[in-house]
């Protein structure tokens, strides 16, 4: 967890006080871990971060706050999907951009692809999220199965089994809203835009967006952060 915070600050996706990412503990599953509020991403290690209960309460002594808003957001979705131990959210820049339109991604690759029909749209937005009815229409909008979503003019989540499954779907969705964008624009100048069939899309995620194959699409960045740090947010 503390080394998938140093991987997204790497690539661009602290912003601030806003983002987080949390982690159901699994000796005591109805609380989560979460990082401290207003810590830059780069600086995290695994002794700053907070585990809570479901009231938002330190279970442990710490000196740090969290995130109300993140509170919010994280624990209706572990309340409400017993599957789900992981769940990221940032404003990182492309999610953000394209969060604006409120629409889904298209099918236009390959990496598209590991989202096909695991992709939400929440299209509720009601402010930075304070209150406990908008955190269940977050976890809502994802419903039973769907693991990764669009929160329309706020930005895109991602869950998984694993942080590895979550991270990695993080920074694929961000890539695929990146890949969005710049098609959008060269279909605005003319070109015409091609999409992958349902069948070959269905494949593709299976083959691709598996939780295992997500997990191990994180494991080469999780590696190098290791070596580049020296393991030092590992304390």
């Amino acid at each position: 967890m503390a080394g998938a915070f140093r991987i997204f600050a790497k690539l661009g996706y602290a912003d601030g006080a806003s983002g987080h990412i949390s982690l159901r503990d699994p000796l005591r599953p109805d609380c989560f871990w979460i990082n401290p509020y207003a810590m830059h991403f780069g600086q995290i290690t695994v002794s700053d971060l907070v585990l809570v209960n479901e009231e938002g309460q330190p279970v442990e002594p710490t000196k740090y706050k969290i995130n109300a808003a993140g509170f919010i957001i994280h624990s209706a979705i572990h309340k409400a999907r017993p599957d789900i131990n992981a769940a990221c959210h940032m404003h990182s820049p492309h999610g953000r951009a394209w969060s604006s339109f409120g629409r889904p991604i298209e099918m236009l690759n390959q990496d598209s692809c590991m989202f096909y029909n695991d992709l939400a749209v929440y299209e509720g937005f009601g402010g930075i999220v304070l209150a406990k009815e908008e955190g269940q229409h977050i976890a809502d909008a994802l419903g039973p199965v769907k693991k990764n979503a669009i929160l329309q003019n706020h930005g895109i989540l991602t869950c998984g089994e694993t942080i590895g499954e979550a991270a990695a779907f993080f920074i694929a969705l961000e890539r695929a809203c990146q890949t969005q964008l710049l098609a959008e624009a060269a279909a605005a100048n003319g070109l015409q835009k091609r999409y992958v069939g349902d069948v070959e899309a269905q494949y593709t995620k299976e083959c691709s967006g598996s939780p295992a194959c997500m997990y191990m699409q994180f494991l080469p960045e999780y590696n190098l952060m290791v070596k580049e740090t020296g393991g030092e947010f590992l304390l």
